[in-house]
């Protein structure tokens, strides 16, 4: 099928319902073992070049860093972690592609980190990267997924980076069945799904619920060896990418400048442009909105997690709850500013960006419960914030509000401004 989206403004495609009413109803028995969660992860080190997803002295899934990164989650509300390069098989990259998804790495020991992560309380996404090769996956698919579950391990990013046999396409019917396989043996084994280089997206988590995010356009890996996504790009996506669905884009660098990165003595340029020469293209603020805009049921704060430790900001993440039980876009135009609002539990975070231009909107916060008072924690751009000279700057500002009271959001050249709204 094919639809199209008609409304009286822009942000009415956003709170359209459509897609999840196109496919046919929940195929699984029970969904209670499906669940939202935050995570951080072994990542985005390897693609700003300082750290490896191969064994070598520059390898990121040790058990060493696991741990701490498992430490981290525990001490800081987030549910869960996901590690990237932990198997065998990252050595064959851009040649044969032949990953083995039961043999870790000889430094990655998973069933003792899978038991500390439950002395914890931590969950771990497993990570299958395929490089394209559909066929090798195919073959450990059903011993891959139980083998995952035997350990407790019932969530999983796949990834797709490379082409595929026979000169297919990424988005023809040989990758359609090829995910339906996936997801149907994932559910076999409780597991939800995060995709990366997927086919788009159609509807499909209403008949399989499990399927819970997927990428599908540019993340924020672009970001560490090229240009970088423009400050628009931001502000597009809600009104072209995300409403066929969620999208893992893995938001919210702090290390805007890559300031860490550039002083590492294990930084190595790896692909594309090197990475000493890019930077994230917005102000901090408006990072810390993307948690809220870029919607994900599966929400990562993707930054190392050295960036993260101690910053003040951070708050607004330990805060955040990905499992949110309505949404609504307030505001906005395709290409300029969004206003996004989403609320789980009695919390109700609100997100808000602009392009390169800066700029003022004004928010009735009339979606809050009425006679309650709430704590307003606002994360907003500094006074001189500007995403090319000053991008870091940023204030947080506290103050008590109801549904009767109306914000005027500022934004800077590329910013953006994030808030919670906590019932006192």
């Amino acid at each position: 099928w094919r639809t199209i989206q008609i409304a009286p403004k822009a942000v009415g495609l956003i709170n359209s319902g459509l897609i999840l009413n196109l496919n046919e109803p929940c195929a699984l028995e029970t969904t209670d073992w499906i669940r939202p969660m935050k995570y951080v992860g072994i990542w985005w080190g390897m693609h700003l070049g300082v750290e490896s997803w191969v064994i070598n002295d520059r390898h990121g899934a040790t058990t060493e860093n696991a741990k701490r990164y498992i430490d981290f989650a525990a001490a800081n509300n987030i549910e869960a972690v996901m590690y990237e390069g932990w198997n065998e098989g990252w050595e064959n990259w851009g040649g044969s592609q032949t990953f083995d998804y039961t043999r870790p790495y000889a430094d990655f020991d998973i069933e003792e980190i899978a038991r500390y992560a439950r002395e914890k309380g931590v969950a771990i996404i497993g990570h299958h990267e395929t490089g394209g090769n559909i066929i090798n996956y195919e073959k450990q698919l059903d011993k891959s997924y139980k083998w995952y579950a035997d350990l407790g391990i019932h969530s999983v990013k796949t990834g797709y980076a490379g082409g595929l046999p026979d000169g297919h396409n990424h988005h023809g019917q040989y990758n359609v069945r090829h995910y339906r396989n996936v997801v149907e043996t994932a559910a076999k084994y409780h597991t939800t799904l995060d995709v990366h280089e997927p086919i788009k997206d159609t509807g499909i988590r209403r008949t399989y619920p499990n399927m819970m995010t997927r990428e599908g356009a540019r993340g924020m890996e672009w970001n560490a060896w090229s240009e970088g996504n423009p400050p628009e790009h931001h502000v597009m996506l809600p009104f072209t990418r995300l409403l066929a669905g969620p999208m893992d884009y893995t938001p919210s660098i702090f290390d805007i400048m890559y300031e860490r990165a550039k002083n590492s003595p294990y930084r190595k340029q790896w692909n594309m442009k090197d990475s000493k020469d890019c930077r994230i293209n917005s102000t901090l603020a408006k990072q810390i909105a993307n948690w809220v805009i870029l919607y994900s049921p599966l929400q990562m704060a993707a930054d190392m997690i050295e960036n993260y430790e101690g910053h003040p900001a951070f708050q607004f993440f330990r805060d955040f709850d990905a499992d949110c039980d309505w949404s609504e876009a307030l505001a906005g135009e395709p290409g300029e500013f969004v206003v996004i609002v989403r609320r789980a539990g009695e919390k109700y975070f609100l997100g808000a960006a602009t392009n390169e231009e800066a700029r003022e909107v004004t928010v009735a916060l009339d979606f809050l419960e009425k006679d309650k008072t709430y704590r307003a924690v606002i994360y907003a751009d500094g006074k001189d914030a500007d995403w090319v000279t000053n991008p870091t700057a940023y204030e947080i500002i506290e103050k008590q509000v109801t549904a009767t009271d109306i914000l005027s959001v500022n934004m800077a050249k590329g910013g953006g401004q994030a808030i919670t709204f906590m019932p006192l």
